[in-house]
């Protein structure tokens, strides 16, 4: 401004320095601002003036500017007797307008800084909560198993012995058998390119009979608890064929190939009647332990996985209703989570206004001495309560919209 002026002419300079005295000291307080925020010194101290400092001097120039501005027109302004208050208690809103936005910085880091503590202390409850269900993890799947091993419900154990019993009887038939089938396919197909297969086949054939022999058992069984004769009479002479066949295929190669031990330790010549008893003895015994200790408890879980049907004991039947299993450990730590999500987007809007208000309050502030100059009258009703008291800007044309004046009525003439 100070090289405009030495522009003018010099009979005109001296009265152009008169006129522009009001706004010359403006921009040497606006430069003198301007080194003060970009001074050098510590990061938090620059941050601090930038955050509490720059938007008060942005509104105090706009201030000083619509305010010296407005001497100009006082000369031909209309209602300068209503004018004069107007800008007077709009510097009272900005003045009140900086407080409050010094306070409400204040007031924002506070909250922020408290929601921070809340949620890292709902993290780390969360993370020691796992640390603690990680460490009690065995002691809690132990007492599991042993509630549910002593509730009513399917004998697992049961099952899986019975198939573990299986599995082990198959392999151990199919060790004594192998020679003596491999020997008959060789001698019906004629040579040994089968022999790879036959293992498998062979398994997988004797482990079915040892189970159908447990449910042929099982179906005696059944049949004698209910009495039903009829079916008891075909049952125990299927047992008897079953028995026959497992004892003649089966646990005679297993007496066979003891028999040698057995005759050099009693002395004993063993004939094929010795080696059939033995083995229908053999048979009797193996099945009847593996009866009594678990075959009678696995093999119904057994046929109804194979029928897919559910077990029905109708000497003890289950409960309808059993007791309701405790809730898993992590369903508590996400009920609050969500809860704490709800809370955090039910406070958004509050933490919006804590953050935009206080910079709003500067804006509107401005803004009033803008529409004070141009319009004698303030747009913005200061302090903002919250954000929904910000006016849009439809609504502000609108109240700013000038209704056109009634015209006099022209007088006539005679």
């Amino acid at each position: 401004m100070f090289e405009l002026i030495q522009r003018i002419p010099e009979p005109w300079r001296q009265q152009a320095e008169v006129l522009i005295a009001p706004l010359a000291w403006i921009p040497k307080l606006q430069h003198m601002l301007w080194d003060f925020f970009f001074a050098p010194g510590p990061a938090w101290l620059v941050v601090a003036k930038f955050t509490f400092l720059l938007f008060p001097a942005l509104l105090a120039i706009s201030a000083v500017w619509c305010t010296q501005l407005s001497l100009y027109t006082l000369l031909f302004r209309s209602g300068r007797a209503q004018f004069i208050p107007t800008m007077m208690l709009t510097w009272w809103d900005a003045v009140r307008a900086v407080w409050l936005y010094w306070v409400g910085m204040f007031r924002f880091v506070g909250v922020a800084l408290g929601w921070a503590v809340a949620f890292s202390t709902f993290v780390a409850k969360l993370l020691l909560e796992v640390i603690r269900q990680i460490a009690l993890m065995p002691f809690t799947m132990t007492g599991r198993m042993t509630q549910s091993y002593f509730t009513p419900g399917v004998p697992w154990v049961a099952f899986v012995m019975l198939v573990f019993w299986c599995v082990l009887e198959a392999a151990i038939f199919s060790y004594t058998l192998m020679p003596t089938v491999t020997e008959l396919l060789a001698d019906l197909v004629g040579g040994e390119s089968t022999a790879r297969y036959t293992g498998p086949i062979l398994y997988f054939f004797l482990l079915l009979l040892i189970m159908g022999s447990f449910a042929c058992v099982q179906t005696l069984m059944d049949a004698v608890k209910k009495r039903e004769w009829k079916f008891i009479v075909q049952m125990v002479a299927v047992e008897i064929f079953v028995m026959f066949f497992e004892v003649m295929f089966l646990y005679r190669e297993l007496i066979d190939a003891l028999t040698p031990w057995i005759a050099q330790q009693t002395g004993v010549k063993m004939g094929l009647g010795v080696t059939l008893s033995l083995s229908a003895f053999g048979w009797v015994g193996i099945r009847g332990m593996t009866w009594f200790l678990f075959g009678q408890y696995g093999t119904p879980p057994l046929l109804a996985f194979i029928s897919r049907r559910p077990m029905v004991d109708d000497a003890h039947p289950r409960p309808a209703t059993g007791a309701p299993e405790p809730p898993p450990w992590w369903r508590q730590p996400v009920a609050e989570l969500k809860q704490e999500i709800e809370w955090l987007h039910a406070k958004g809007e509050e933490l919006v206004d804590y953050l935009v208000l206080p910079v709003l309050q500067i804006a509107a502030a401005a803004l009033n001495f803008g529409m004070v100059l141009v319009a004698s009258r303030q747009v913005f009703s200061l302090p903002f309560k919250n954000g929904s008291e910000v006016t849009q800007t439809w609504e502000i044309l609108q109240t700013l919209h000038m209704q056109p004046r009634a015209r006099k009525p022209q007088a006539t003439t005679l």
